[in-house]
């Protein structure tokens, strides 16, 4: 027990008075004489007796009373047992990404955990609250009551590590309370290793009840016909689903619809649709009783415009490329190095370097500035190449490097299925393929996945690729004197597709945080800016000028997915869509392991509560003013019914 103002415990001393006052007593008594002495002397004895008790219980009483009256007044407490937190600042990590729109017993999950904070979060307490999305530093919750009311679900995934490492930037004399407030969702377990020893940690783990949820995963073509797209539609499920309604809208109007099936063991279903081969912008949705976010998928199709390919090489060599980029979908020429007019090469969208034995030092700076604004190179060397100015080519794009040439015969084996030149050629994987072989190659270096493979295990082709555009290696000339690859049936696929630009033909989705840059065919004067817009948002994003063309990256913006324009003033460029990342799909993957050692509580009152109780003295200097008063009053009725 300890004091707050024990230099009142030097008025103890007062004790001394009372027993003074009933050991000494100053009143003397006169003698009387009665003639029945015997009768006297007997009362005499009795009355003693009792006020010798009365006067014992009396001193008893007032020493009580004043002792109790003087420790009052130094107003003792017993000390908390977490004292030394009481200076601590408190921190709240909220989750408000797309997880946090399941249901739970009470609700929206991060709704019901706005509304707890509301109710719950003492008037007097200070603390700053940190969400994907939005910071709000030494704060109180009467000042950021509408802000907490408005809070939106963000297309960031949670990452509790990143937010840790905020409270950790804030430099403080104290130490830190962190409230985490999350469901979960795809936190990895050592995310939460980035607390420090001195920090006082709670968890609130929420947990949907619904975990069944199916998303819209991606759109893309699936086929090109003469007039139409059969578009593709990947949907995810996740648990035990009944049959959902699925609708396709092309600028808010209805153009598709059907009912999918999911299988009962089945992790992704594809719908397909046929489309007029022209400009759609509209999206997919679904209807299903878990999250929402992901259940519109919002997508861009640009009307087909006619690719431009140049080949620069040995015309001879190039005749087969003709045949393959026809003059009804590509503009094809085909030049000789020498012939080669460089003014040409900024305004294709694939180059292929067709067996050259050298490649000059500037068309190597030209190529590397043409494959950084979004176009493609397709390297075939030739027996006689320089591998010093091949491998010096490309170190310009990454981490391939040619070996040297070996003489014999190697037959092609194996296709990576899964690589997005051919993820759309094969309906299933093929195993009597007719592969083509080779008499010569190169060895080729490379740190990347190969796209066909010989039977050694070695690659024939092979790419390195960056957001934007690809660079294609080939191992070997593939001219009929060294090879047949012009006769097999991977020929064309393999070309059609490296000359093939993405946002020229195919679907235009991108995923809002990714931060993927996007290139615009315009001109722009020095004075003018792209803006990016539709009716709820507009924004302008960082852009590059790059003669015809325009680098546009877009960080976190657009704040909401949808179908936007690309607008130069009032003329419209391209459309382009937004989509959230369906990093938070899959309830399934909560880890509630990240609270594992650290203070678990249900709900924000019990954090305060319990940070209450444990950081506060238990005062009882008003247990011993109540015993003061029971103390008068005993004295009260000594003096009263006590003879």
């Amino acid at each position: 027990m300890q004091f707050k103002h024990p230099e009142i415990l030097y008025f103890l001393f007062l004790l001394v008075i009372p027993i003074l006052v009933h050991l000494f007593q100053l009143r003397r008594f006169k003698k009387e004489y009665f003639t029945n002495v015997q009768f006297l002397k007997e009362l005499s004895i009795q009355t003693r007796k009792s006020s010798t008790i009365k006067k014992w219980l009396l001193l008893f009483t007032r020493l009580l009373l004043l002792a109790c009256l003087i420790l009052a007044f130094a107003q003792p407490f017993f000390t908390a047992k977490e004292s030394l937190k009481a200076t601590n600042e408190m921190y709240i990590i909220l989750d408000n990404s797309y997880s946090m729109q399941a249901k739970g017993k009470k609700g929206e999950l991060l709704k019901r955990a706005v509304q707890e904070l509301l109710e719950h979060t003492p008037e007097t307490q200070n603390f700053s609250l940190i969400t994907n999305s939005e910071t709000f530093w030494n704060t109180d919750i009467k000042s950021i009551q509408k802000e907490l009311q408005d809070l939106q679900y963000s297309a960031t995934p949670f990452r509790l590590d990143n937010l840790i490492a905020k409270v950790n930037a804030r430099k403080s004399a104290f130490n830190k309370d962190i409230v985490v407030i999350t469901d979960a969702v795809g936190v990895q377990a050592n995310e939460s290793k980035s607390f420090k020893k001195e920090d006082n940690v709670y968890f609130i783990i929420q947990e949907a009840e619904q975990k069944n949820n199916a998303a819209i995963d991606s759109v893309y073509i699936q086929q090109n016909l003469d007039s139409f797209y059969e578009i593709a539609i990947k949907l995810s499920a996740n648990g035990e689903l009944p049959s959902l309604p699925i609708a396709l809208y092309n600028q808010n109007k209805l153009a598709a619809k059907t009912v999918v099936n999911f299988d009962a063991d089945a992790k992704s279903q594809l719908v397909k649709f046929t489309i007029p081969k022209e400009d759609f912008h509209g999206y997919v949705t679904i209807t299903d009783k878990g999250l929402e976010y992901d259940n519109t998928y919002y997508f861009s199709i640009s009307k087909p415009s006619k690719t431009n390919v140049i080949s620069i090489g040995d015309a001879e060599k190039s005749n087969f490329l003709a045949r393959i980029y026809t003059a009804d979908e590509f503009n094809y020429t085909n030049y000789p190095l020498a012939n080669l007019d460089y003014n040409l090469l900024e305004k294709q969208d694939a180059i292929v370097l067709n067996e050259l034995k050298d490649i000059p030092q500037a068309l190597q700076t030209t190529l590397k500035s043409f494959v950084n604004k979004g176009g493609n190179v397709v390297l075939i060397p030739a027996q006689e190449s320089n591998l010093t100015t091949m491998n010096t080519f490309l170190s310009n794009f990454g981490a391939v490097q040619l070996k040297a040439l070996a003489n014999g015969d190697k037959k092609v084996t194996k296709i990576n299925f899964n690589h997005p030149l051919f993820s759309n050629v094969f309906e299933k994987k093929v195993d009597n393929f007719q592969y083509p072989s080779t008499k010569s190659a190169f060895g080729i270096g490379s740190n990347t996945p190969a796209i066909l493979t010989y039977e050694d295990q070695s690659a024939f082709l092979t790419s390195i690729s960056n957001p934007l555009s690809s660079v294609y290696v080939f191992a070997a000339p593939i001219a009929k004197s060294n090879s047949n690859f012009q006769n097999s049936p991977l020929v064309v696929p393999t070309f059609y597709n490296m000359a093939q630009s993405s946002q020229k033909s195919g679907v235009t989705a991108l995923t809002i945080g990714e931060n993927q840059p996007f290139i615009v065919e315009t001109s722009l004067s020095k004075d003018e800016i792209l803006t990016v817009k539709n009716k709820d948002e507009s924004f302008i994003p960082v852009q590059q000028l790059l003669n015809t063309k325009v680098k546009m990256t877009f960080a976190e913006q657009p704040a909401k997915a949808g179908n936007f324009g690309i607008f130069n003033g009032t003329n419209s460029v391209e459309n382009i869509s937004f989509n959230y990342s369906r990093t938070e799909s899959n309830l399934n993957l909560a880890n509630p392991d990240i609270a594992v050692g650290y203070q678990n509580s249900d709900d924000i009152e019990s954090v305060f509560n319990t940070i209450q109780t444990d950081r506060t003295d238990t005062q009882i200097w008003k247990w011993f003013v109540w015993l003061t008063l029971l103390f008068l009053v005993l004295e009260l009725l000594i003096q009263k019914f006590v003879k």
